[in-house]
């Protein structure tokens, strides 16, 4: 008994460490997301020091969509920097020409890590862990682009239909682009139902992890734009086959 209390406090102390860790992460990136436009060379991004006292390594890296570690057809540069005590950096996704093997009528997904290095503690005994962020990275060909506009509230979201089977919607996605669901709800001003959030891949379909009982005959879905926005899509169903129109704010 003496020794399964001990293991208890060592347990809670070790989450209470890491929870504390977690809410004081240093490093941080300006975006929850980011996208590549075919023809463009890199795209930067600013990693920021939120620590006021140390300095800390900052190690970039990019996954294919099955978490493989890759260096081609992108790269990060530099994959390890030193960032000062409340400074910021750059940090860059390099192209290479193998970007011209992807596939140019829809997106690509990768997924973009950066992890936080402290300095090594001067104090005895002392728990360090090296957080990490994780984002998605998407590959947009030439063909495909958007401009600002469309990219934040495009009208290409509204090919996006529903199809209702059962207690299920099933989500069409006949567009060139990954689309990502995170909430829904029976009417624009509605309490959020119970939702899993999900991704649908360019052209694919996806059943929507919510009760379509609860969503109603005229739901209403929230994606998540470029800029990490959360634009909403109000469904007119006619019979089982649902089309959406974007909610003007």
């Amino acid at each position: 008994m003496k020794c399964k209390k001990s293991c208890l406090i060592t347990t809670a102390t070790l989450l209470g460490l890491l929870l504390a860790q977690q809410a004081n992460a240093a490093i941080a990136l300006d975006r929850t997301r980011v996208v590549v436009n075919g023809g463009a060379d890199s795209v930067s991004m600013t990693v920021s020091n939120q620590n006021k006292n140390l300095p800390y390594l900052a190690q970039g890296w990019i996954e294919d969509a099955q978490n493989n570690k890759i260096t081609s057809p992108m790269t990060v540069l530099p994959p390890v920097q030193r960032i000062e005590a409340g400074a910021k950096s750059q940090v860059k996704i390099q192209t290479s020409p193998a970007v011209s093997g992807l596939p140019q009528d829809r997106e690509s997904l990768f997924y973009f890590n950066l992890r936080e290095i402290p300095p090594r503690s001067k104090t005895p005994n002392t728990l360090q862990i090296a957080l990490q962020t994780r984002i998605k990275l998407f590959y947009r060909p030439a063909a495909i682009a958007l401009d600002k506009t469309q990219a934040a509230t495009g009208d290409w979201v509204e090919k996006v239909t529903l199809q209702r089977q059962g207690d299920k919607y099933i989500v069409n996605n006949p567009t060139p682009y990954f689309f990502t669901v995170v909430e829904g709800r029976a009417s624009v001003k509605g309490t959020p139902v119970h939702l899993t959030p999900m991704m649908v891949n360019p052209k694919g379909s996806a059943e929507l992890q919510a009760s379509a009982n609860e969503l109603g005959n005229a739901p209403v879905i929230s994606y998540i734009n470029d800029y990490g926005g959360r634009p909403k899509l109000q469904f007119t169903c006619a019979g089982s086959t649902c089309q959406g129109k974007l909610v003007k704010s």
